[in-house]
């Protein structure tokens, strides 16, 4: 089974430096080798190279010790992957689970699911969302079965 996303073959860890870059972005209104290492969790050396093969890559612009941009490419990809991280989360939540699995999930499905299926979990999300007598009901099934 691949492990690429569909949406540019790019890894799950090349997805998570974007998505995270992005998210420093708009929250700092910049990002820092630093900032994204203490956000991943990871040393600043693996971002460095990461960070270098972006740049190599065409998805950001990187200048040694001053910090980075997302091109418009990378950026169109981050807040895709954005996007796919958040419809997921959407979905889950309408059944009620709660933040932390819901987040550890979302974290193992976004790199795996197809267009196809994400748009058929948008279209179902926007269904479930306007009927909240049937969610409740699912609910109520996912409680039962606890």
């Amino acid at each position: 089974m691949p492990t690429k996303s569909p949406d540019r073959h790019t890894s799950a860890a090349v997805e998570d430096y974007l998505e995270r870059i992005l998210d420093l972005i708009n929250t700092k209104g910049y990002a820092r080798v630093v900032d994204i290492a203490q956000s991943l969790k990871i040393s600043q050396a693996s971002v460095t190279n990461m960070v270098q093969r972006l740049d190599a890559e065409g998805l950001l612009k990187y200048e040694k010790y001053r910090g980075l941009v997302l091109t418009a490419s990378g950026e169109a990809l981050a807040r895709n992957i954005t996007r796919r991280h958040q419809l997921l989360s959407d979905f889950l939540r309408l059944f009620g689970l709660d933040e932390e699995t819901i987040y550890r999930d979302v974290e193992g499905m976004e790199h795996h699911i197809s267009q196809p299926t994400l748009r058929a979990l948008e279209a179902l999300t926007a269904q479930l969302a306007r009927q909240p007598a049937l969610v409740a009901r699912v609910r109520e099934q996912i409680e039962g079965g606890k």
